[in-house]
């Protein structure tokens, strides 16, 4: 697919009136929403449960970002990403993370043909689409170091020889962060190629009440309500979202803030702040706007950024006090749009 222009610059934040759009870019928004939205739609028939991870994961798709699900067992993470797949129309792949798989496991190997006696390919389950990693914190860090390049620059290298990953490429990894027998901590290398960080926490009185009654009925029979080229088409649509510069000091402000907390250790990377620029275009998609707005980042700031924070060894360096230092950071940051001249 050859690269097209940015959408044009809209007149400014404070007048965001629908002329200052062309016709042509805010039509091509409007009806990558409304593809998203068939999406949300088809998994919404068998999923049931935080409409805000459901929204993370369209991010991450938008935003060409991989997905780390964090919850209890029972929260219907796997159940939301195999419905996600499904609808997407793209090849799917799932691996169980164990203490035992090996990096070949993931990637493939070369074997020999008894036949001819040369060798071949035999490819990994990491060769899909959308990959769903299923707790991936039980195997070790040689085993997770094998999703590294796949997940960075959507290649793997075997025994010397490079192949690219089918496109679009997604990561679905799903994690218990309460249970700690068997299990290996993420290194941060491997926490830092996630675009964002879902918790699922437990639904709402509602939600499981529904589930009850839905519970041991047929359920309903998923379709594909895209493929593999409409992905690639709105993620090519959603990276020519315009960002005004004013957004990009706003978006370094941010992750600037996490480098010097006396709290952090290890503040977020650069990779942090173009993910959060990316996942910011990703929900103005959303949205149906084709350029940026602070409230844009501001929504995807803590499922973007707080992941990614090393804290120092006398905080308790739980979710909810990484969750609590972005939070300090969009408090304390201000938003402030630079005067132009005409």
């Amino acid at each position: 697919m050859m690269p097209r222009e940015p959408f044009v610059s809209p007149s400014g934040p404070s007048d965001r009136a629908e002329n200052s759009e062309s016709p042509s870019a805010a039509d091509e928004i409007a009806s990558a929403k409304e593809r998203i939205e068939q999406v949300r739609r088809e998994v919404q028939k068998t999923y049931i449960g935080s409409a805000r991870a459901l929204e993370m994961i369209l991010v991450s798709l938008l935003a060409r970002g991989h997905v780390l699900l964090e919850g209890v067992p029972g929260v219907a993470k796997t159940t939301l990403v195999k419905a996600f797949a499904t609808a997407l129309g793209c090849s799917s792949r799932r691996i169980q993370f164990t203490p035992d798989l090996l990096p070949a496991d993931i990637t493939g190997t070369y074997v020999l043909s008894p036949r001819d006696g040369t060798f071949s390919l035999r490819a990994g389950p990491i060769f899909a689409n959308v990959v769903l990693a299923d707790e991936i914190n039980r195997a070790p860090a040689k085993t997770q170091s094998a999703l590294l390049e796949a997940m960075q620059e959507r290649q793997v290298t075997i025994e010397g020889d490079r192949f690219e990953l089918p496109l679009p490429f997604l990561v679905l990894a799903t994690q218990n962060p309460i249970d700690l027998e068997g299990t290996y901590p993420l290194p941060e290398a491997q926490i830092d190629r996630f675009l964002v960080r879902v918790v699922m926490g437990y639904p709402t009185a509602r939600e499981e009440a529904q589930m009850l009654r839905t519970h041991g009925k047929t359920p309903p029979t998923l379709v594909a309500v895209l493929n593999a080229s409409d992905v690639a088409y709105l993620q090519d649509t959603t990276m020519r979202v315009y960002v005004d510069d004013d957004l990009h000091d706003y978006a370094v402000s941010l992750t600037s803030f996490t480098r010097t907390h006396p709290k952090v250790a290890l503040g977020a990377s650069p990779r942090a702040t173009l993910g959060l620029m990316q996942a910011s275009k990703a929900h103005a998609v959303l949205a149906s706007r084709t350029f940026v707005v602070p409230d844009d980042m501001r929504a995807v700031a803590v499922a973007v950024l707080a992941h990614r924070l090393v804290l120092v060894p006398d905080v308790d360096s739980d979710a909810r006090e990484r969750d609590a230092i972005i939070e300090e950071a969009l408090a304390k940051v201000s938003y402030r749009r630079g005067v132009r001249s005409v």
